[in-house]
């Protein structure tokens, strides 16, 4: 077990033979109890979240505590975070994301459905494709690859591995650096083919209306309890949402978050996550990135190509059909498209779909392919 103020977790099992571990010689921070632990790790969040946020790199609030932790974990501080604040984080993303499916979106989408659901296929199988030769190559294990490879929702498809029984830490690894690399190559071709500025910072102390957050608070964990009492796998993310959606349509409720509560939330779940490291993971990790790195950058050529047929399809301008096709994460495509002259409904439509629909079919696909995969003969 491994401790920390947030509670108890069973530390993650090392994904390689306990033989590789290695010298004394290397620097340790077992000997530091939890408080300075977590002072350190907070200090090293904020550091890190900071200087991403300077570069603007995608979901900096959340790959820089990660990254942090990864490498308190690695250096064999013993930290975790428990359950509950660990949910309750998922549970606040979950109306996070929710905000982002308005009627606008939903109308968009059903007005070019058939336009859509070739679109959103066309992105998912060649993602699942991709990941099956990761899978049958051996080049990560079991249904990890399958789930890393998965467009867009990185944090979506990180959250619900883990209820699949995927490596989650893997997952994460594969997820946030493909986020990385599509945001740098939309942002860059957006730039080069427009010109766009960045997405102004948040007030983080704003005035929040205090109805709509106490009633949103409300939402957010009696939807993931709920989720929870019924077994919905990853349900304390996926039913606030799905409840989220359906109040704020219906013009029940505004969802109502304030950025430092989403920052709080975005940093307890790259703790999480982060915390599970080893340095054998890690290692492991470092050994798959270069192929890794090829197949993001194999999908990232592909759907720039079938962009160019939902161009031709549709009659949208380039950088609309190339956006749309982003194989996420979909909040740093809807940082360019609104900074961009595109059609921003159609982008975020198309974005807004394939999230759909690999949140409701990623988990089926996945046992499929991965079962396929690893039935098949070893390829070296």
């Amino acid at each position: 077990m491994v401790a920390g103020p947030c509670g108890l977790m069973p530390a993650s099992p090392p994904l390689l033979p306990e033989s590789s571990m290695t010298t004394p010689a290397r620097r340790s921070l077992r000997a530091l109890r939890p408080l300075p632990l977590w002072a350190l790790l907070i200090g090293l969040s904020l550091l890190l979240a900071a200087v991403l946020e300077v570069v603007h790199v995608s979901a900096a609030l959340l790959i820089g505590p990660m990254v942090a932790a990864i490498v308190v974990a690695a250096m064999e501080g013993r930290l975790a975070v428990s359950p509950a604040p660990f949910l309750g984080a998922q549970a606040l993303v979950g109306c996070m994301i929710a905000r982002s499916f308005s009627p606008a979106l939903l109308r968009e989408a059903a007005r070019e459905w058939p336009l859509f659901v070739a679109a959103v296929a066309s992105v998912i199988a060649v993602s699942v494709a991709l990941g099956w030769i990761l899978a049958r190559r051996r080049v990560l294990p079991g249904t990890t690859a399958i789930w890393g490879s998965f467009p867009g929702a990185a944090m979506t498809m990180v959250l619900m591995a883990e209820a699949f029984d995927a490596d989650v830490r893997l997952v994460a690894f594969m997820q946030y650096l493909r986020v990385l690399m599509v945001a740098l190559v939309a942002s860059t071709v957006a730039r080069v083919t427009l010109g766009h500025g960045h997405a102004p910072m948040p007030e983080w102390f704003a005035p929040v209306p205090l109805m709509p957050f106490a009633a949103t608070l409300l939402l957010a964990f009696g939807g993931a309890a709920l989720g929870h009492v019924l077994r919905i796998p990853a349900g304390a993310l996926l039913t606030p949402l799905a409840l989220g959606a359906l109040a704020q349509d219906m013009g029940w409720l505004q969802l109502t978050l304030p950025p430092w509560l989403l920052a709080l939330s975005y940093a307890v779940i790259g703790w999480g996550i982060g915390l599970r490291f080893t340095r054998e993971i890690l290692s492991y990790a470092l050994h798959a990135m270069p192929r890794v790195i090829g197949a993001i950058l194999a999908l990232i050529a592909i759907c720039a190509l079938l962009s160019i047929g939902l161009m031709a399809v549709s009659g949208v301008d380039a950088l609309t059909a190339y956006l749309a096709m982003s194989p996420g994460g979909a909040d740093s495509v809807a940082i360019i498209a609104a900074s961009s002259k595109v059609d921003v409904p159609f982008v975020m439509a198309l974005q807004s779909a394939r999230f759909l629909l690999v949140v409701f079919t990623g988990p089926s696909i996945a046992r499929w392919v991965a079962a396929r995969a690893q039935s098949a003969p070893e390829t070296a």
